[in-house]
């Protein structure tokens, strides 16, 4: 951020036209200043050539005694007349926005994206695919409004979404479901809460409503494969393809946190597997049966400890494109439904360890989501378990 020097600096009434076309370039480029209020200027840079000129406004910071500026425009769009009201509101926001702590940096959308997905590799993934492209993205945080996020929103509603890849390699694409939108809105959301945590901006008032979730898009999951099923699945899959549904057949991970795996997340030795990174609950061990660790050794066998732990026959790590094709083969080959997709499986290990008696908190804890999600879209199993004990107690 640039700052002005110490020296005084020349005031000048800059309201009328008339006043500001008798104003000269000066050759150090120093504008022209009117004072606004106690600390705040609103200045003028008449242009050497035959361009409008240039706004800016200057702050004063009692707390820090810095003295920011920052260039508003030409607001060429408007009548002469027009362009003093228009920069003195536009300087005029920008002290509301810098006297109640706010930062100095005047970030975009994208920007403000940017700096949060440095952190979060889940954002990192989504926002290329629908934030950097898009309109929204280069509009400034400060000027962002809901109608703006609300047209976002539209356009993200509208894009198809990626299914899979034909043998050809083409996309093919679905209708984007509500759960999906809900999902792409959550790191967006994130990363224009946090841009406010940091003062990029003073309110959310712009995406509050805007990025309200769809309700109830996430509906209880009722594809449910028997055991048998799953080792059909499993028959007709290649090695490299059944190994990694294997793994997803025996512990409750979501297949992203499963491909992320390398060989160094897992312990011979102790049978434990950590789980680094996830879409929640990163960071967390679970101690394995020996079967399940059975497995994960013998995918482990030979590797370096940063090589993924379940990978493709050339070596490659798993991703959605990578595993869709062979799960929709393998479903048909099988006989099973068309629906059935690789979270299938993730579905069908929690069912099994609800049904199976184990409390819902060790449940979330080791599929890495929360007690209130497991509760609602398992909870009905328990009540089916409670039904059948109390119908034990007929006399």
């Amino acid at each position: 951020m640039a700052h002005l020097s110490s020296r005084k600096t020349p005031l000048i009434d800059l309201r009328t036209v008339e006043r500001r076309e008798k104003l000269k370039a000066r050759a150090s480029s120093e504008p022209y200043w009117q004072p606004l209020s106690a600390g705040q200027y609103l200045g003028f840079r008449p242009s050497a050539g035959s361009g409008l000129g240039t706004w800016l406004a200057r702050f004063y910071d009692p707390d820090t005694a810095r003295k920011p500026n920052r260039s508003l425009g030409d607001f060429g769009t408007l009548p002469p007349n027009k362009r003093f009201d228009a920069a003195k509101r536009e300087a005029e926001e920008w002290f509301r926005h810098l006297s109640r702590g706010g930062s100095e940096d005047d970030v975009t959308v994208r920007q403000a994206c940017e700096r949060y997905a440095a952190s979060n590799a889940d954002a990192a993934k989504r926002f290329p695919r629908y934030v950097y492209g898009d309109p929204i993205a280069q509009i400034r945080l400060r000027r962002l409004r809901e109608h703006h996020v609300r047209e976002w929103r539209a356009r993200l509603e509208s894009m198809p979404a990626l299914v899979t890849r034909n043998k050809l390699h083409q996309p093919v694409t679905r209708k984007r479901a509500a759960a999906t939108v809900n999902r792409d809105m959550v790191a967006f959301r994130a990363a224009l809460n946090a841009a406010l945590s940091r003062g990029e901006v003073d309110t959310a008032l712009a995406w509050r409503k805007a990025l309200q979730p769809v309700a109830n898009a996430n509906g209880r999951r009722d594809l449910y494969l028997d055991k048998m099923q799953r080792r059909a699945l499993l028959a007709a899959q290649p090695a490299d393809a059944a190994a990694f549904c294997r793994g997803l057949c025996l512990l409750p991970l979501r297949p992203g946190a499963l491909a992320g795996l390398t060989a160094g997340d897992f312990d011979a030795r102790t049978g434990t597997l950590v789980i680094k990174s996830d879409k929640a609950n990163a960071d967390r061990r679970i101690l394995l049966p020996q079967d399940t660790a059975t497995l994960l050794k013998d995918q482990a066998s030979g590797k370096l400890p940063r090589a993924p732990l379940f990978a493709r026959a050339d070596g490659r790590p798993w991703d959605k494109d990578a595993w869709k094709g062979p799960v929709k083969d393998a479903a048909r080959t099988a006989a099973l439904p068309e629906s059935v997709t690789a979270y299938t499986l993730r579905h069908s290990t929690i069912t099994d360890l609800v049904t199976g008696g184990l409390d819902l908190l060790t449940v979330a804890q080791i599929s890495g989501t929360s007690v209130r999600m497991i509760e609602k879209h398992y909870g009905h199993l328990r009540g089916e378990r409670a039904a059948a004990a109390l119908a034990g107690l007929a006399l």
